[in-house]
């Protein structure tokens, strides 16, 4: 049967809207990706149509995010103080005003729907049956995953979650995986069938995310030229660790308490999650730990801002209990300035240990505060990382991304038709 070709793709990013400033509140590296998805996708000749739910009375409906991208804002519940968890009690108020939406265009306006993280999912799963056309499902983060490696302190995700992930990934047509390891974590976890999992690695904005002058970038961050600078960018948060981070920082001071004159520690973003229960318990901790002296508190910044910083920065430190894929670690290389991360999830795939960055077993520490020395202390291992970086950064691209995901959404497409004819 003759498949026709894909005109319009309907996302579904219900918990999160990719016009929000990522690392504060639910906004981050899922943010950056829909929106890039659908940019691509936009300039490759696809419409897309973003459907989020609305948090402000001020938020026209329809928001355009580039030609051919729109943002459609859903009125599903109170606009503020509503909690990620308490989201599941509007999912039928959403699901049903996305239906709506669709209602008043011809039938067959979309060709496939593209849902992110369980929320959406659920709700993609009524739009398919609905629509008739397949839903590709991205999870983005997964709650046994998550729960098997919960930060000390850290609350567990709740079996309602659980059993809606289950759901999702028997409803979903194709299911899109960031890294080998996510897949066969859904395989393994999850019971889906291999064939019906793809590998489709996030991008980077490589215009955006490029080698800055370090000593220019510096002078206008106000961080000294000949400082060390340990960067931690994401949301404040158990499950991102910048605790560790810190406690590494002094660890590393009782090893080399002569670092300190020149040692600046910015935590960029703002808190998230669990982190929203005790949001100046980082900035406790670094008082606890002698380092408000070194220890730079900036909020959430735009994407070019965050690139001048990685930049500046003389590593970039990833320490999460877990992470789907690492977006920030990939950004950090594609400025040439190495990561050091934990060896979990994605990051394992997005930082090559030794070539790129290096990758920290477990989150003791005195063993972050090793790695640590080494970027800092080896300037030839720092200048190896540095170029290693740049070229591992370029293996990720969201053009790419978008190429491969289309490719998904045609085979989802073919094989529902066949099915059906």
């Amino acid at each position: 049967m003759r498949v026709e070709p894909m005109r319009r793709v309907a996302m579904i990013s219900l918990h999160t809207s990719p016009l929000d400033q990522p690392g504060t509140g639910d906004a981050g590296g899922m943010n950056v990706y829909v929106i890039e998805l659908a940019r691509q996708m936009a300039a490759q000749g696809i419409e897309v149509d973003i459907f989020t739910r609305a948090t402000s009375s001020a938020l026209d409906p329809v928001v355009p995010a580039g030609d051919g991208v729109q943002v459609r804002h859903i009125h599903a519940g109170p606009f503020e103080g509503l909690s990620k968890g308490e989201l599941p009690g509007q999912l039928c108020v959403f699901a049903r005003e996305v239906l709506r939406a669709e209602a008043t265009q011809p039938l067959g306006h979309y060709d496939v729907v593209h849902s992110h993280y369980w929320l959406s999912g659920q709700v993609g799963a009524l739009a398919r049956d609905r629509w008739g056309v397949p839903l590709v499902h991205s999870m983005h983060t997964m709650a046994k995953v998550k729960n098997a490696a919960l930060a000390e302190g850290d609350t567990p995700e709740p079996m309602a979650r659980i059993i809606g992930e289950e759901q999702v990934v028997e409803a979903a047509d194709m299911l899109i995986a960031n890294t080998d390891l996510e897949a066969q974590q859904l395989v393994s976890l999850y019971d889906a069938e291999p064939a019906r999992v793809e590998v489709v690695h996030p991008g980077v904005d490589l215009d955006v995310f490029r080698p800055y002058d370090q000593a220019t970038v510096r002078a206008e961050l106000g961080l000294p030229r000949d400082a060390a600078v340990l960067l931690f960018a994401g949301r404040i948060q158990p499950l991102k660790a910048p605790d560790v981070l810190l406690r590494a920082v002094a660890e590393l001071l009782v090893q080399q308490p002569e670092l300190r004159s020149r040692l600046v520690v910015p935590i960029v973003g703002g808190p998230s999650g669990s982190g929203l229960e005790h949001p100046e318990s980082l900035a406790q901790l670094s008082s606890h730990l002698g380092l408000d002296d070194v220890v730079r508190f900036v909020p959430p910044v735009a994407q070019a801002e965050l690139a001048r910083w990685c930049s500046a920065a003389t590593l970039v430190a990833v320490p999460s209990y877990n992470e789907s894929f690492g977006l920030v670690a990939a950004e950090a290389q594609a400025t040439g300035t190495p990561v050091v991360a934990a060896a979990v999830g994605g990051l394992t795939t997005v930082v090559r240990d030794g070539y790129s960055g290096l990758l920290v077993d477990g989150h003791e520490p005195r063993a972050w505060a090793d790695a640590l020395r080494r970027v800092v202390q080896d300037d030839a291992l720092r200048l190896r990382l540095e170029g290693g970086a740049l070229e591992q950064a370029r293996r990720f691209s969201w053009e790419r991304t978008a190429e491969r995901t289309l490719a998904v959404y045609r085979r989802a497409h073919a094989e529902m038709a066949q099915s059906l004819a």
